[in-house]
């Protein structure tokens, strides 16, 4: 069967009437959660993990999706009109959209970022379904020393690439393999650093250790910085919607936008910061009226939101082909499939294909759902916009709790809960960054997995490691990855770096 053929039995997955309710549920939830002040995509996803737990996969995969796409959505809407980013690869969006809103066009900005949204969250998952196939067809070939060689690549990216601090982010995720060592071994059976609490013989749940990082640290580094001035938000004034001018000015932004962001976040080593960054810069150099950048040019809402939308698709390539998450937000949808014991890769296309081809489908759904909903909503959203503070971190913390509750009813497990919740704030605090975190908590097993079937296979030789041409263009690629960043900085460019990473979202 072709691509097409998959794609559609995956529409008529995604198209029956529960699984378009989940859909629609995920993407209100995921806007409505993503519009408020300060949190973005990674926090949004995972406060609502737990909201899917009593769900079939199939059905609570499709409300992962349209939570994940509603979250990246919602982001715009802060930018727009508090000025106010969720995630590093909004603050362009925030140069520009804020600007419009105060000169009164707060309404073609926020339709020009939902329209581009549509139109590159649509383009981008048409490529998902198209390359998702050949690399899967590649990655079967692989062995245990290349999904190694995979995993190490997956914890330099996500630990060193971006951030004031290598050895800050190598921390973070040496905290994550440790705790992913707690519990029993899977190979021996051993108890490992359980000390001897019963709890701890299963290991860590990752949803747990995802929602107290995200929700409770961040809710804690936010009330705990105290009321830095109110936060004006800007009246959508006029009408919502765009002129032929602003129509004209946008479109050819919206194309260049996507095909700008979704090879970067294809990349192992991608980012959703440094597409919209380049599609600004584009705009910019392209635009007839470049005076009117820094002072709310349209283009410079297009390009960027279009760019960041079609990264966030791009991500789920190397999520749902080799079970790569190359981001917090992805590192947290991967703690989504592993709550059903489902594990994101090549096979996952082989023992589950309506499962991955209804997700897929349902993203077009949820991007079509996402279009109708905001524009009509919009007065919704800014109401939101205006929740007092106390009010919105007493909720997000009684959530996360209520959540957790529901999932696994223990007092252990909520006594982790604020455990965790405070070590992501005190993270917080001394500028660690927190996916590294998550993700040696999720990949840290199946990296200690492959690599002992690896030395078991070659009986304890551990140059089968790089003999392998793969596995030595991965780890060359991950010592890239560890190297340039270290480069850029000894020659001053560690605030550029640092400013990429403001968010891990």
């Amino acid at each position: 069967m072709g691509t097409l053929d998959f794609l559609l039995q995956g529409l008529l997955v995604a198209a029956q009437p529960m699984n378009l309710l989940y859909a629609l549920i995920g993407v209100t939830l995921g806007t409505a959660v993503g519009v408020l002040p300060g949190i973005g995509p990674a926090l949004t996803v995972a406060l609502l993990l737990p909201v899917t737990y009593q769900l079939d996969p199939g059905g609570s995969l499709i409300m992962f999706a349209g939570i994940y796409y509603g979250g990246m959505y919602g982001g715009s809407t802060t930018s727009i009109l508090l000025n106010t980013p969720g995630e590093s690869s909004s603050i362009v969006t925030a140069l520009e959209g804020n600007k419009m809103a105060r000169a009164g066009r707060g309404g073609p900005a926020l339709a020009t970022a939902a329209i581009g949204s549509f139109v590159a969250g649509l383009i981008a998952t048409l490529g998902l379904a198209f390359v998702a196939p050949y690399i899967v067809k590649l990655a079967l070939v692989f062995g245990p020393r290349e999904y190694f060689a995979l995993m190490v690549l997956a914890f330099v990216t996500v630990s060193s690439a971006f951030g004031d601090s290598t050895l800050r982010g190598l921390t973070s995720l040496f905290v994550g393999l440790t705790l992913a060592c707690i519990g029993i071994d899977q190979l021996t059976g051993q108890a490992r650093l359980s000390f001897g609490v019963p709890d701890l013989l299963d290991g860590i749940e990752v949803t747990t250790l995802a929602v107290a990082m995200f929700a409770i640290g961040e809710t804690l580094y936010i009330a705990a910085q105290g009321d830095k001035g109110p936060d004006k938000v800007e009246a959508v004034r006029g009408s919502v919607w765009m002129s032929a001018t602003d129509w004209a000015r946008s479109w050819k932004a919206w194309l260049r936008g996507t095909f700008i962001g979704f090879p970067i976040g294809a990349m192992p080593a991608g980012g959703a910061e440094i597409g919209t960054f380049l599609s600004y810069a584009t705009e910019k150099r392209l635009s007839k009226h470049p005076e009117e950048f820094g002072n709310g040019a349209i283009e410079g809402v297009a390009g960027p939101e279009a760019a960041n939308n079609a990264s966030a698709a791009g991500t789920l390539v190397p999520l749902l082909t080799l079970g790569l998450p190359t981001s917090a937000t992805a590192a947290i949808m991967l703690a989504g499939f592993q709550q059903y014991g489902l594990q994101p890769g090549p096979l996952l296309f082989a023992t589950n294909p309506q499962l991955v081809w209804g997700l897929i489908a349902s993203l077009l759904i949820a991007n079509f759902m996402l279009l109708v909903l905001n524009l009509p909503l919009v007065g919704l959203w800014v109401k939101l916009l205006t929740i007092p503070k106390p009010w919105l971190y007493a909720g997000i913390l009684l959530f996360a709790t209520l959540g957790t509750i529901g999932a696994n009813p223990s007092v252990f497990e909520l006594g982790m809960l604020l455990a965790f919740g405070l070590l992501g704030y005190i993270m917080r605090v001394f500028g660690y960054p927190i996916a590294p975190v998550v993700v040696g908590l999720i990949l840290g097993p199946l990296a200690e997995q492959q690599l002992r079937r690896a030395l078991s296979i070659s009986q304890g030789d551990v140059t089968v490691l790089f003999t392998s041409p793969i596995a030595a263009v991965l780890l060359g690629i991950a010592a890239l990855a560890f190297i340039v960043p270290l480069i850029l900085r000894a020659r001053g460019r560690g605030e550029v770096l640092a400013q990429l990473a403001a968010s891990e979202d």
